[in-house]
């Protein structure tokens, strides 16, 4: 009798045991109406390229001409470039390249950044997204994709403005002064001083063309103004900003902004000449920055 009892006893526990860990093999623990969240997608891009090396040296001898006037060790050192400090090569690289000659100087500098979100609901691309969304706006853009109200009041206000007798010569620093390179700019070394010396923006009603005066040859049609491109990586656009230190020569930096994936690419091109009368033509700059970033595109869909 005491055996059976026993037998009995344990079957008992048995069924307990089984009972509390639930008809659907779930851990007993969980609570109702709970549910697993995947984690996002993580971005397509888990390293960066060397930056210093991403350009060919055909293009820097095209976008950096006095360096063809150096002897053959000085060339090496130009095209070379200066990498930028940074403290995490997986997440932030840059290089910058400077060359002079007699009539001006140019300088070009590169920024790749490597956004990661650290929030599982969120991917590595949207947050991307929305890194390169606050560098547009701040340049004083909008994306196509804003609602019609908003465009339409965006050309009520442009037409009560007085447009510049050069498009590319708007004249007005954009709030962020140029961020569209903000980030580069940290790291190349601080952005020029912006304004005439005295804290307001230069006056370039005229000074989009070569000489103060106005470039009859050039196409009514073509736009230079900052924009927003629909031809480059994910989301792309173009700032172009001229200004002025005190008693120097103008000088204009070209940024081309564009969104791969969770990669945000930052290019600007300076030109400075050396007779301060002298402007830096648009066009040709905007033209040479945005061919350098569909290489650098193409680059990262290799």
């Amino acid at each position: 009798m005491a055996y059976v009892t026993g037998t009995a006893l344990l079957a008992t526990l048995a069924v307990g045991c089984s009972a509390d860990t639930g008809t659907d093999g779930s851990a007993g623990d969980s609570k109702p109406g709970e549910t697993a969240v995947a984690a996002a997608a993580p971005g397509k891009y888990q390293t960066l390229p060397d930056p210093c090396r991403a350009v060919a040296t055909s293009t820097l001898k095209d976008l950096l001409p006095g360096a063809a006037e150096l002897s053959e060790e000085q060339q090496k050192k130009v095209y070379e470039g200066t990498a930028a400090v940074t403290y995490d090569t997986d997440r932030r690289v840059g290089c910058r390249w400077k060359s002079e000659d007699p009539s001006s100087s140019h300088t070009l500098s590169i920024d790749f950044e490597r956004v990661v979100s650290y929030d599982p609901a969120v991917s590595d691309d949207d947050r991307a997204r929305e890194v390169y969304g606050k560098k547009e706006t701040a340049a004083g853009l909008s994306s196509p994709s804003e609602t019609p109200e908003a465009t339409d009041d965006s050309t009520k206000k442009a037409e009560g403005t007085k447009k510049p007798t050069h498009p590319a010569a708007s004249g007005t620093v954009s709030t962020a002064a140029s961020a569209s390179g903000s980030a580069s700019h940290a790291l190349a070394g601080p952005s020029p001083e912006t304004g005439n010396g005295s804290g307001e923006p230069e006056n370039t009603d005229d000074a989009g063309s070569t000489g103060g005066t106005e470039n009859t040859d050039e196409d009514p049609g073509d736009n230079l103004q900052p924009r927003v491109l629909d031809d480059l990586g994910d989301n792309a656009f173009l700032n172009d900003l001229l200004t002025r230190a005190g008693s120097t020569a103008q000088h204009r930096t070209v940024s081309v902004v564009f969104r791969t994936s969770n990669v945000i690419v930052t290019v600007d091109f300076t030109e400075q000449p050396t007779v301060s009368t002298m402007v830096p033509d648009s066009k040709e700059l905007q033209e040479k920055a945005q061919a350098l970033a569909r290489q650098l595109v193409d680059k990262f869909s290799e």
